[in-house]
C-alpha cells in the first residue's frame, strides 16, 4: 500500500487533464478570434474559421465558447486582440524556418523568438529571406478503418488532393490551401475513414 488514497491520485490526473485541455482551448480561442477577424465571422465563405472550428468540436469545446471568440474577433464583443506575426530565420547547417506566432505582445514575443533562436545556434532572417521556399498548402492524415486505402485515395484525388501518401492503413493527403475545405468536408463524408489531423501548413 502506498498510503495515498484512490481520490488523491483521480485528483491528481483530473488536474493535469484539465491543464492540458485549457492550454487547448486557450490556443483555439485565440486562432478563432484572428481567422473571423481576418475572413469576417461566416465559416462558408472563411475556409480558415472553418477549419479552427472544426478543431474546437473534434476538441469538445462548448459552443458558446466558440461563438463568443468568433464575436470577440469580428468585434461584437470587447476582448484582448491577438496578431499573427511571422518569423523567419536560419537554422544551424543554414535550414530556412519559418516561426508563426499568434501573440498579443509584439515586442515580447520577438524577444522570445530572437533568445530561443540565438540560443539554438540559428539566427532570425529579414523578411523574404526564406519564405520564398514556403507554399500554404492544406494537410490531412486520416485513418483507413474499413476499406481499401488505395480506393478512399483515389476518391480524395477525385475531391481535389494534390498528392497522396498511404502508409498500411493511414492515408495523408496534400491539397492547396484554396481547397482545404472543400477536400477536409469531402472526407468527412467518406464512409470507414477517420481523420487524425487536418491543418494548414
Amino acid at each position: 500500500m502506498s498510503g495515498h488514497s484512490k481520490w488523491h491520485s483521480i485528483k491528481h490526473k483530473k488536474g493535469a487533464a484539465d491543464a492540458r485541455r485549457g492550454k487547448l482551448f486557450t490556443r483555439i480561442i485565440k486562432e478563432l478570434t484572428v481567422a473571423a477577424r481576418d475572413g469576417g465571422g461566416d465559416p462558408d465563405s472563411n475556409p480558415r474559421l472553418r477549419t479552427v472550428i472544426g478543431d474546437a468540436k473534434a476538441a469538445n469545446m462548448p459552443a458558446e465558447n466558440i461563438k463568443r471568440a468568433i464575436r470577440r474577433g469580428t468585434g461584437e464583443e470587447p476582448g484582448v486582440s491577438y496578431e499573427e506575426i511571422t518569423y523567419e530565420a536560419y537554422a544551424p547547417g543554414g535550414a530556412g524556418i519559418l516561426i508563426k506566432t499568434l501573440t498579443d505582445n509584439k515586442n515580447r514575443t520577438a524577444s522570445a523568438v530572437r533568445s530561443r533562436v540565438t540560443r539554438s545556434g540559428g539566427n532570425l532572417a529579414s523578411s523574404g529571406a526564406v519564405s520564398w521556399n514556403f507554399e500554404s498548402m492544406g494537410l490531412i492524415s486520416m485513418e483507413v478503418a474499413d476499406g481499401d486505402p488505395e480506393e478512399i485515395a483515389l476518391e480524395a484525388v477525385d475531391a481535389g488532393a494534390e498528392d497522396v501518401d498511404i502508409v498500411d492503413h493511414s492515408v495523408e493527403l496534400t491539397v492547396p490551401f484554396i481547397g482545404f475545405g472543400a477536400l477536409r468536408s469531402a472526407v468527412e463524408q467518406m464512409d470507414g475513414v477517420e481523420i487524425e489531423r487536418a491543418e494548414i501548413a
